[in-house]
């Protein structure tokens, strides 16, 4: 294993002292031991009047805390191999387990009625492609992982959606797809998305798009370093396009609370004047590294999964996670109330959780603690380069053919 900076050495130091030091704050321990003792914010008498009137429906939270600690059982204790992710790959793989194998009229009809559909070879341990790939550097991406496990796999051939959206939906025959994303109505396999290594969203901050994760890890967890828990801002942060509707309540609320939530639209390709974002001008956007000043950060989905998701564990900040539905790879591990806090899909908690966090400082950090230091150790770069070799190979094992000798005229060389 690669070394760690100092900075991060110590990061990680400073976060396992302060849960040492904390008590683990739930129902079954003193409230007062676990009020918030950080820097108060502006207008603390209208927190204070949010906190009186949702007291009762926060200390339900307290004992989602002690339940969800009590069933969490954590990666290393069942898990032997390279990633804690593996039960992901049985599930989307169950569909075609039971099924007796993947046959090959059901990858031909993915592969040839599937928009966004790249098909891939593996042939001798050299990778083929078809000509046309409508996103070059998500392409990229996922060429670049499965060159790095390529001595270890047999010839098969794939359909990877660089798309955003699944595609095999659950109302239908299932077809043997590869997205990066789903939800619970589709049968897609789930591979790790293009953006660990290239092809994420370019915005002013990252005009190259997101990715390195390896880079990110470390960038994002320097700045960390800068604003421990106490130094944060005690305010919910959010930056993002208008990429949907689902957003909205939360940058109307921030306007009418400033003092509980900072969210703001930026541009996206689609903007054309303030209208776009609802009627105010577009904030500047800040970098994940900048978002870690701030003690609370939300995660929205996008048009699929967020790819923010993974960085904001990394600032150490206590992540309040919109919605449940839509998935990456490596959710399923990640816990309700052990990892993040949960928001509903139309925020109508929205307050009670702000005020539980401000209220509950202890339990906040403790949550924080526990989701970066699941990001930190069980989704590093060989965690994501393990789960492409494990799930490349399986899903190999259940092809129903052997790809024929020759390379197809139609496919190029990678």
């Amino acid at each position: 294993m690669k070394m760690l900076s100092s900075f991060s050495c110590l990061y990680i130091i400073s976060l396992a002292v302060a849960s040492a030091n904390h008590q683990e704050c739930g129902a079954d321990h003193d409230s007062q031991a676990c009020d918030s003792d950080s820097k108060d914010g502006p207008n603390e008498s209208g927190i204070a009047s949010y906190i009186s009137q949702s007291q009762g429906l926060w200390n339900e939270y307290l004992l989602n805390i002690n339940s969800s600690l009590s069933e969490y059982q954590g990666c290393d204790s069942y898990h032997s191999n390279c990633s804690c992710h593996s039960q992901v790959i049985d599930s989307d793989l169950d569909v075609w387990v039971r099924r007796g194998g993947i046959q090959r009229d059901e990858f031909d009809n993915a592969r040839d009625k599937m928009y966004g559909g790249v098909h891939y070879q593996i042939i001798n341990h050299k990778l083929y492609r078809s000509k046309d790939c409508v996103f070059q550097s998500r392409c990229r991406g996922v060429e670049y992982f499965i060159l790095d496990v390529i001595q270890h796999l047999p010839d098969m051939e794939i359909v990877i959606n660089v798309h955003d959206y699944p595609k095999s939906y659950k109302h239908k025959n299932p077809l043997p797809i590869f997205s990066f994303s789903k939800t619970p109505e589709y049968f897609d396999i789930m591979y790790p998305a293009w953006s660990f290594w290239s092809g994420g969203p370019s915005i002013t901050t990252e005009p190259r798009g997101l990715g390195r994760w390896d880079e990110k890890r470390l960038s994002i967890t320097q700045s960390a370093s800068k604003w421990p828990w106490e130094d944060k801002i005690p305010v919910a942060f959010f930056r993002g396009s208008r990429t949907n509707g689902e957003r909205d309540p939360l940058v109307l609320f921030s306007r009418e609370n400033p003092e509980f939530v900072d969210a703001q639209y930026t541009k996206n390709q689609a903007w054309k004047s303030d209208k776009d974002t609802l009627g105010y001008p577009p904030a500047e956007i800040m970098s994940l590294e900048e978002h870690c000043q701030y003690k609370y950060l939300f995660n929205f989905r996008g048009v699929a999964a967020s790819f923010r998701f993974r960085h904001l564990f990394l600032c150490g900040s206590l992540v309040l996670h919109v919605g449940e539905e839509w998935v990456e790879f490596f959710y399923p591990n990640l816990k309700p109330w052990v990892h993040y806090v949960p928001v509903k899909q139309d925020l109508s908690n929205l307050r009670v959780v702000l005020a539980f966090a401000r209220k509950n400082d202890k339990a906040a950090q403790q949550i924080a603690s526990r989701g970066y230091e699941f990001i930190w150790a069980h989704l590093k770069m060989e965690d994501v380069r393990c789960y492409w070799k494990q799930l490349l190979t399986r899903y190999s094992q259940l092809m129903s053919w052997k790809i024929e000798p020759g390379i197809n005229t139609n496919m190029i060389s990678i």
